[in-house]
C-alpha cells in the first residue's frame, strides 16, 4: 500500500486533491467548487485562483479522475458543465489524501535554505533580522489564534480548523527555535558571535 502512495500522481497539484475531496460530497461545477474553496478559506492552505482552478479540473478529467455529467446555462450567463467523481478518482481521492496524513514528506521550506545559508551575513545583521523575524511571528500567531478562537465563538467544530491549530503549533515551534538561535549567536561567555565575526573578517578582502 505504501509503495502505491508513494507513486507518481497523474495530477499532483494539491488542488487537485481539494477538488476531489469536495466532490466526495456530490457532483459540483467548477464555480461551485471555486465558492466553497474560498468559503472554507482553503487559500490560506492551498494555492489557487479561477485560471489554475478551471486548468486542474480538465486535467483531473483527462486523468479519469472526473467526469462531465451534465452541461447548463442560466439566461445569458455561460455553460457550466457539472462534473462526478468516477470510482478511479474516488480510489485515487483517498489513496492520495491517506498517504499525506500517514507518511511524512520533505519539503524545502524558505527558512530551512536561509539558515543553510545564513553564515554569509554578518552576525549583527543576522540577529538583527531574527529579531525582526520573531516580531513578525508574534503578529501571525496573534493572526491565527484570532482565527482559531474566532471559528470557535461561532460553534465551528475544532475538526473543521484543526489545520489553522496545527499552522499554530508550527509557527509556535519557530518562534521558540528563532529565540533559541538568537541567544547561541549573542550569548557573552559561549556565543557564536565572536568567531562568526572573525570569519567575516578573513574573508573581507
Amino acid at each position: 500500500m505504501k509503495e502505491n502512495r508513494a507513486k507518481k500522481r497523474k495530477v499532483s497539484n494539491l488542488l487537485a486533491l481539494a477538488v476531489l475531496s469536495y466532490l466526495v460530497q456530490g457532483p459540483r461545477h467548477p464555480y461551485e467548487l471555486s465558492r466553497m474553496l474560498r468559503d472554507n478559506d482553503d487559500g490560506r492552505s492551498i494555492r489557487f485562483n479561477h485560471g489554475s482552478l478551471y486548468m486542474v479540473v480538465q486535467q483531473l478529467a483527462r486523468a479519469g479522475f472526473i467526469a462531465a455529467q451534465e452541461t447548463t446555462r442560466e439566461g445569458q450567463r455561460p455553460e457550466r458543465t457539472v462534473y462526478a467523481l468516477t470510482e478511479e478518482g474516488r480510489r485515487e481521492q483517498r489513496d492520495w489524501l491517506c498517504g499525506l496524513v500517514e507518511e511524512p514528506q520533505h519539503e524545502y521550506p524558505q527558512f530551512v535554505a536561509a539558515l543553510s545559508l545564513i553564515g554569509a551575513l554578518h552576525p549583527d545583521e543576522a540577529v538583527g533580522l531574527l529579531r525582526r523575524r520573531l516580531e513578525r511571528l508574534d503578529g501571525r500567531i496573534a493572526q491565527t489564534r484570532d482565527l482559531v478562537d474566532g471559528a470557535s465563538a461561532l460553534g465551528v467544530h475544532p475538526l473543521f480548523s484543526v489545520e489553522e491549530e496545527y499552522r499554530l503549533a508550527l509557527l509556535a515551534a519557530d518562534r521558540a527555535f528563532t529565540e533559541r538561535l538568537i541567544a547561541q549567536i549573542t550569548d557573552p561567555e559561549d556565543g557564536w558571535a565572536a568567531e562568526w565575526a572573525r570569519f567575516h573578517e578573513r574573508q573581507d578582502p
